[in-house]
């Protein structure tokens, strides 16, 4: 029996090495089945209470052990960390697939330690009920988001306290210590010109900007930087990679309201 286990090494391997591994580990299993069967014919458990039979047992646990090895030496490419726990167990250096062609014998083995869990019904249980609380959870957080959405929706009386104008950019120029920064003089059409910082160094020089309109918010509060006072934001538009300033069509003039 030990020797037809051996046998079949070649066949294993050259279906691993042909990458197909359900039938490997098919191959593997029916011998797995082999030896589950040998060992419930034998019953070790039972002959080792019979006066007597202690050689036998001695005999049917070996190659028990020995087939084990055999089997974990095939299973080590796809489970090498039960692998090494069976190395432990078998008290050896490495399963390597040129050593089983001899099984061991008048070897010392320590003393086993459980490779695996068996799943029990309970254990699966608990899984789909986890799974189950977390798909509620996921549908929860989908709809809050949902939620967020239609939060985030705006009446039109929100819509009219926003101040959009027409801006002409009169002057743009670098502003000194700041790498994405333009600092533009905006006219909107009134008696003093808007001062405005925009992050937009990347994608515009300041002479390509002179005397183009544009949208600006007329109304959002002044912010305190850095390098001054900005007193509106221009509108852009962009994907991350390219950005655009907005731009009225042809007869807008600096100062209209957009409605």
């Amino acid at each position: 029996m030990y020797n037809e286990f051996v046998a079949k090494g070649d066949d294993i391997a050259k279906l691993y090495e042909a990458r197909n591994y359900s039938q490997a580990m098919r191959e593997i299993m029916k011998l797995a089945d082999k030896a589950n069967q040998y060992i419930d014919e034998h019953k070790p458990w039972q002959l080792v209470k019979e006066e007597g039979k202690e050689a036998q047992v001695h005999d049917v646990t070996s190659l028990a052990i020995n087939l084990f090895r055999v089997l974990m030496t095939y299973l080590k490419p796809v489970l090498p960390e039960m692998a090494k726990q069976a190395e432990a167990f078998l008290n050896v250096d490495a399963l390597n697939w040129g050593d089983i062609k001899h099984p061991l014998t008048k070897h010392q083995i320590n003393k086993f330690k459980p490779l695996m869990s068996r799943i029990e019904d309970e254990q699966i249980e608990k899984v789909i009920e986890a799974s189950k609380q977390n798909m509620a959870q996921v549908k929860t957080t989908k709809t809050t988001e949902k939620e967020q959405e239609d939060n985030n929706m705006i009446s039109i009386d929100d819509f009219t306290k926003i101040d959009l104008r027409i801006a002409k950019i009169v002057k743009a120029n670098h502003v000194e210590g700041a790498d994405k920064l333009l600092q533009l003089t905006l006219d909107i059409g009134e008696e003093n010109t808007r001062n405005v910082f925009a992050g937009i160094k990347a994608h515009y020089s300041p002479e390509d900007l002179e005397g183009r309109l544009t949208v600006m918010v007329a109304n959002l509060a002044p912010r305190k930087m850095k390098f001054g006072l900005s007193e509106g934001m221009v509108l852009a538009a962009g994907d991350g990679k390219s950005l655009h300033i907005l731009s009225p069509d042809s007869g807008a003039k600096a100062g209209m309201k957009i409605s």
